[in-house]
């Protein structure tokens, strides 16, 4: 921490709440009664005064300057002192004092200071404990002078118990600061990561943009280039030869038509949800009579789905299947398409066949299309597979484990 410890920013609210309990205490038995006035409090006023400075210092602990943070706890420390002097028996208040000493060590130093600071604490309190109480016993008519290894005993157990607290409240300290670090480093792990899944999806979308761009580029800019020319040219044989501007309006009306399928092609390789709220049965079953209907290639789709399936793997599947028809389009000159899906020993397997002119495996498997295939069905867990050969078509299959599918 850089800035100062206080009440806006107390990382444990309980603890200064416990700070004022135990000073509280202190306060109320400093002021009670004694048993023999030999024993009382020969200065209270200035007893309650310390505790009352000490209390306040607990408002602001340093956290920056080591000097700083030491000479705060040898002020503390003399406090302590002094009003373990002239504040009567040591053995009432005074361990809580110290109790308190320790907390506030914890949030300022790392675990050599902490361990300084208690046993410094123990030891003063065992050398006021040691000074006072034999004084104490000498002018007390109560204890009998003939019991000096009561007095002895009764040293020795108040020490042992003051120095078991004082380390009980290290270990506490310690435990709930090393908690409070692991929850601040949980979250900021979380945080990163959240910002690199980010970083992530805006580099998948960028990077579907960029692809869709290309593909509006090559496909759709050529065909408009090509329709212009058409018309250009069936205008200008429209006077001099009319059947021939006709074969060029007609060849601008194919073109018109190729320049449409590829925009609603973009159009629904762009939308988020391409499902629509559809079961993934009826969004391939939708997907092929589109494609039937724009490129005049029969498609065979027999789709055999039981299970119901999360919303993102029907996504991943569908553009599996999508980009699959795509390419199909644009380079396999194929007549016929088959696809099959089908749950089949714990797997979903996906097929799609055509009969087109096929490509050389080691020169044709590394295009985006293919590649996006590949990678959508491994993040499923699943298996791609390619095969095709010159003049004998392409089938791509595709495996998925049922348990990374099923809700």
């Amino acid at each position: 921490m850089s800035r100062p410890i206080q009440i806006n920013n107390h990382p444990f609210r309980f603890l200064l709440y416990l700070e004022w309990i135990l000073l509280a205490l202190s306060v109320l038995i400093l002021v009670l009664p004694y048993s023999s006035p030999r024993a009382a409090s020969r200065f209270p006023e200035l007893a309650v005064l310390n505790l009352i400075i000490f209390g306040l210092m607990g408002l602001r602990l340093p956290t920056s300057n080591n000097v700083v943070k030491i000479i705060y706890t040898a002020c503390g420390l003399s406090l302590i002192f002094i009003t373990s002097l002239f504040g009567g028996r040591p053995d009432r208040p005074f361990p809580f004092l110290y109790m308190i000493l320790v907390i506030r060590s914890c949030l300022m130093f790392q675990l050599p200071g902490r361990l300084s600071v208690t046993f410094v604490s123990f030891s003063l309190f065992l050398i006021t404990l040691i000074y006072r109480i034999p004084h104490a016993s000498r002018r007390n008519p109560f204890i009998p002078p003939a019991a000096p290894e009561r007095v002895i005993f009764f040293t020795l157990s108040l020490a042992l118990l003051s120095g078991l607290s004082l380390v009980f409240v290290l270990m506490l300290m310690n435990t709930v600061l090393s908690e409070r670090q692991s929850r601040e480093d949980l979250a900021i792990a979380n945080e990163k990561l959240r910002q690199y899944a980010l970083r992530i999806e805006n580099q998948a979308t960028l990077e579907e943009r960029n692809r869709i761009a290309r593909e509006i580029h090559d496909s759709l800019g050529h065909s408009l280039t090509a329709l212009n020319l058409q018309l250009e040219t069936a205008l200008k044989l429209y006077q001099a030869n009319p059947d021939k501007a006709y074969s060029f309006l007609s060849k601008a009306k194919e073109l018109g038509s190729k320049a449409l399928q590829d925009v609603r092609q973009s159009v629904s390789t762009m939308r988020s949800q391409p499902l629509q709220d559809k079961t993934l049965a009826e969004a391939i079953n939708n997907l092929a009579e589109d494609f039937q209907k724009t490129n005049n290639i029969i498609l065979n789709c027999q789709i055999d789905i039981e299970y119901a399936f999360a919303s993102e793997f029907n996504t991943a599947i569908y553009r599996i299947i999508q980009e699959s028809l795509t390419n199909i389009s644009k380079h396999a000159n194929a007549t016929e398409v088959n696809i099959n899906a089908a749950i089949h020993r714990g797997s979903l397997y996906i097929t799609i066949q055509d009969n087109g002119r096929g490509f050389d495996l080691e020169q044709n498997t590394t295009g985006f299309g293919l590649q996006s295939m590949r990678d959508r069905a491994l993040s499923l867990g699943g298996q791609f597979t390619i095969n095709s050969a010159f003049g004998c078509g392409c089938q791509i299959t595709v495996e998925i484990p049922l348990t990374r599918l099923i809700k």
